[in-house]
């Protein structure tokens, strides 16, 4: 009995010592979420010191290869119960990373542009942003460090410094435009020459200065009942160049032509020569007459002849005449 018990507990105290000195492993990939590197992202099973720093690691998106040389140097350094097994052993350490958002550099850029004097509702424009990699967990901190704005041109040069968890702070130079913008008409979908302008075509947005060159619709009343000259083009300012009275008569329609002269009333039919608008002159023909005379245009198809127009006479002999 006695010798059954020194065996048994012979075999605990194995056991017991065995569990105590278990190999550690060398873990082949690691994503790491700080800027350093630890004993035990190179190692499970590394013991009480697998949270010794053992120097920094790669940046966020960057990459750090350690090779079997400097494994096992590591490993006897702190005493980890591990060898190389081949020179092809090693650990890869990875840095999740993602790309700074552009609205993460623009929100203080802009809080900063408008404390040094930049126009309200100005918009930003950034010459060849090449946005840095930040952690990809955590919200990174920005702030404007350096500001010159130029405010004649509109033009700055900023630098941003950028902090964020498990990351050291780097600075970003960035350069741009603060440019002025001012709310205009604009159309919403892309129109045919030729039509003409109702509330639903047109919406209000800030558009840069640089867009309105030149003389352009201000408010959507003075574009709304007009007829396009061109083909719009969707965000852009309309052009009051572009822009035209709808004809009310076009060139080669039946019109009703009225002559109203010394108490009479004289109505006729005649064919419209040329286009016309509310208030401009045209010429109509009496297609049984032949005979040609001016008019001025007062609705759809309608023509007011002038009294003075001689041959208005001769062209509504045969028409009905009221009397007042």
């Amino acid at each position: 009995m006695q010798t059954m018990l020194n065996a048994l507990t012979a075999a605990a105290l194995f056991l017991s010592l065995g569990a105590g000195s278990q190999a550690a492993t060398l873990r082949t990939t690691t994503s790491l979420n700080a800027s350093v590197v630890r004993l035990s992202d190179l190692f499970d099973g590394a013991g009480p010191g697998g949270g010794r720093e053992l120097g920094p690691g790669p940046g966020p998106g960057g990459r750090m290869v350690i090779e079997s040389a400097q494994l096992g140097a590591i490993a006897r350094q702190f005493a980890v119960d591990w060898r190389p097994v081949s020179a092809g052993d090693r650990v890869v350490l990875d840095r999740p990373g993602r790309p700074l958002r552009t609205d993460e550099a623009l929100e203080p850029l802009r809080a900063a542009l408008a404390a040094a004097g930049a126009a309200p509702g100005f918009e930003l424009e950034l010459a060849a942003f090449a946005p840095p990699l930040v952690p990809s967990d955590g919200t990174p901190g920005v702030q404007v460090t350096r500001l010159d704005y130029v405010t004649a041109e509109s033009r700055f040069t900023a630098v941003l410094t950028v902090t964020a968890g498990g990351m050291d702070p780097f600075t970003v130079r960035v350069v741009g435009r603060a440019e002025e913008t001012v709310e205009l008409p604009v159309a919403t979908a892309r129109l045919p020459m030729g039509s003409v302008l109702r509330d639903g075509d047109l919406r209000l947005v800030r558009v840069r200065m640089s867009q309105a060159r030149g003389e352009v619709a201000q408010r959507p009343e003075e574009a709304v009942g007009m007829q396009l000259r061109r083909q719009t083009v969707p965000g852009q300012p309309l052009a009051l160049a572009d822009l035209a009275r709808p004809a009310l008569v076009q060139r080669g329609a039946t019109v009703a032509m009225q002559l109203d002269s010394q108490g009479l009333s004289l109505a006729a039919r005649g064919q419209a020569m040329e286009a016309g608008v509310a208030g401009e002159r045209i010429r109509v023909i009496n297609p049984i007459t032949r005979a040609v005379m001016g008019g001025v245009v007062t609705g759809p198809n309608l023509v007011r002849i002038e009294p003075d127009a001689v041959p208005a006479v001769t062209a509504v002999r045969t028409a009905q005449v009221t009397v007042r």
